[in-house]
């Protein structure tokens, strides 16, 4: 049986594929989350260390950034 993926797993999911995505583009990425849902996982996610936010002339991009107490794959 697979297992199903939590918000957080999907959005390091996606921001390691596209490191330099927006917020909006993470939202469009995750059409089953509700922006507001997103939006507290990347907050959550920059306030552990596991997802850095990034300012931009248009607004923030977000960029991966793995702990050290993660694997890497």
């Amino acid at each position: 049986m697979l297992r199903q993926q939590t918000a957080t797993d999907q959005i390091l999911e996606a921001v390691n594929e596209n490191p330099d995505c927006t917020l909006d583009e993470l939202v469009q990425r995750l059409p089953d989350f509700h922006w507001s849902h997103i939006f507290l996982e990347v907050d959550q996610l920059s306030r552990t260390g596991r997802l850095r936010l990034t300012r931009s002339g248009s607004g923030f991009i977000t960029t991966l950034r793995l702990s050290r107490a993660e694997p890497a794959e």
